[in-house]
């Protein structure tokens, strides 16, 4: 099965051991970070959502301006724009791009930045309207006619739009979260189930849990899985882990000078427990996936790296692609730096040795045949 490149867009150059440089919103770095991905062969770049970010639907129509090829995740958070206009925007969107968007929703995890936009729903409520808000974006986005709809969050009366997706299936949808409630709303709406990069015994393990929940919607195939990761390459091992060291040195440097950036009590959200649960194990758990970055930073976001050679993190992901990973969200802690090292030397690496299986499981089939 091919697999899926994902990078992460920004609007300036900020990661956790890099102070953001400019304005917040600088399009120079813009258009500069989106086209270095189209150049190093990413298949999508994603545009995430926080509460204090910029608008991620203008920040994906100004990436698209800016590229051909390069495929698109927008990231949304159901609740805040009301599902029938939020189909209507993704649907434009998709045709102002040619049918490069993808949707990753994001319900929200901690309790306090939802207040901050003024949702006051707990989790389990918040993963209800999700469910009931995604039931009607698709219907929006199929339906030939006007329908109606009468819910627990949601009433409308003649719903409809002949502003359907380029993709006549609609948007693909990722869907992210790890707490039981998000993995049965995954189950029945996800195309691509997408989470941190976790130890491989949690990976098949929630790769496995995620599948039940999608038969249990008489989905047999499930949607298929993205894995997000820091990898940190080097020409050498020790290389690799010297530059490790230098970005968790300039991480805490940065967390000394800015106090916003130190987490204050445990996270909420089960993403983030399950990378502090994976770091308590170790600082390298399996062979090179590091966890100081997630442990120092209360892994408030993908924090965990596969350290090493580009031909020892491509070993690593191919592991993971084994437990039922095909799609990857790599980006790096220099974002257009690393990008583009990735583009040349990590990528390639990976489609090719999958390229190298699917050709001799074809053979095979041909000869069995």
């Amino acid at each position: 099965m091919p697999v899926e490149f994902i990078g992460m867009l920004g609007t300036n150059g900020f990661s956790e051991s890099r102070l953001p440089r400019g304005p917040a919103i600088d399009t120079t770095y813009l258009a500069a970070i989106v086209q270095a991905h189209e150049y190093a062969g990413f298949d999508r770049a994603l545009v995430g959502y926080f509460s204090y970010a910029a608008d991620g639907f203008q920040v994906a129509s100004y990436a698209a301006a800016q590229t051909r090829r390069l495929k698109l995740l927008l990231a949304h958070r159901p609740g805040f724009v009301a599902p029938a206009l939020a189909a209507r925007q993704l649907a434009s969107l998709d045709q102002f791009s040619d049918g490069r968007l993808a949707v990753h929703i994001i319900t929200g995890g901690d309790d306090e930045d939802q207040r901050r936009e003024g949702d006051f729903l707990d989790k389990e409520q918040r993963y209800a309207r999700t469910d009931e808000y995604l039931d009607i974006v698709k219907k929006v986005w199929t339906l030939d006619e006007p329908f109606d709809h009468e819910g627990r969050y949601y009433r409308l009366r003649g719903a409809f739009t002949p502003m359907k997706p380029l993709q006549k299936l609609g948007l693909p949808v990722y869907f992210g979260g790890s707490s039981e409630a998000a993995i049965r709303v995954a189950g029945k709406h996800a195309d691509v189930y997408a989470f941190w990069g976790e130890p491989l015994a949690q990976v098949r393990e929630t790769v496995s849990a995620v599948r039940a929940a999608a038969a249990a919607h008489g989905r047999e195939s499930g949607p298929r899985f993205s894995l997000s990761l820091r990898p940190i390459l080097g020409a050498t091992e020790a290389e690799a882990w010297a530059r490790a060291e230098a970005i968790l040195q300039a991480a805490r440097a940065l967390q000394s000078k800015s106090p916003a950036h130190v987490l204050r009590g445990a996270p909420q959200n089960v993403g983030s427990q399950r990378l502090l649960r994976a770091a308590a194990q170790g600082k390298i758990v399996d062979k090179r996936l590091w966890t100081e970055i997630a442990a120092l930073t209360g892994a408030k976001g993908n924090s965990t790296s596969l350290v090493g050679t580009p031909e020892q993190v491509a070993e690593s992901l191919l592991e993971y692609y084994d437990a039922g990973i095909t799609t990857f969200l790599i980006r790096g802690f220099d974002p257009i730096e690393d990008a583009l090292q990735y583009g040349r030397d990590l990528i390639p690496l990976v489609r090719a040795e999958i390229e190298r299986r699917d050709g001799r499981r074809q053979s095979t089939q041909a000869v069995a045949g």
